[in-house]
């Protein structure tokens, strides 16, 4: 009993510690940024979960609420391209390729925090998931230096969804991990500016 409770404190402390962080699409603040995470690519096109984070971040940029979508996932491998794919499917969707920023290095949720804050100057974002994973993902930003909303998009309760709330469970432990030791990124790199600069053209 004892191994459960201690198993659980992690999910435990994601709850509360970002229980006033979490909007719906409908009621979460401006903000100049979006980051939208990656979740993965079938026949190099956002998956389907991807899709609805996407169309979450467009349906933002159209209404107003938000100026700049940074796209940020993985691309280790020549021949897997998620920021590239993302930004495909938002510019599909009504959002100038000048307002989108491309992060090819978010390997992980903590990586990509740290890399939006360090890299890109974010200090203030709205953060786009599934609901599995938002906290996680507010509760990483925060403590990278990203100031965050979190809005968890709805699912349907398949197989993904299960498995990624299961996985959710040891990645908070991860998660704690990351918080209190801070590692560097996989893949850090120099400063870019490229969410200054979408936002400047952004205000002409």
């Amino acid at each position: 009993m004892a191994g459960c409770v201690l198993a659980l404190l992690p999910s435990t402390w994601l709850y509360v510690s970002t229980a006033e962080r979490l909007r719906t699409l409908a009621d979460v603040p401006s903000a100049k940024v979006a980051v939208v995470f990656g979740a993965g690519l079938a026949g190099g096109e956002p998956s389907p979960y991807l899709a609805n984070r996407l169309d979450a971040a467009a349906t933002l940029y159209r209404e107003g609420r938000i100026e700049v979508v940074l796209v940020t996932g993985d691309n280790s491998r020549r021949d897997y391209d998620e920021p590239d794919a993302m930004r495909t499917y938002l510019t599909g969707h009504g959002v100038p390729s000048e307002r989108i920023v491309r992060d090819y290095a978010g390997f992980d949720t903590w990586d990509s925090c740290v890399r939006a804050r360090k890299i890109f100057g974010v200090d203030r974002a709205v953060l786009i998931s599934q609901g599995f994973h938002i906290r996680r993902a507010v509760a990483l930003c925060e403590a990278a230096g990203v100031a965050s909303y979190g809005v968890g998009v709805t699912e349907k309760h398949d197989v993904t969804w299960y498995y990624g709330g299961t996985r959710e469970v040891f990645a908070a432990g991860k998660a704690v991990l990351d918080t209190v030791f801070r590692p560097d990124p996989t893949f850090l790199g120099p400063r870019e500016n490229g969410v200054t600069k979408a936002l400047a053209e952004a205000r002409g």
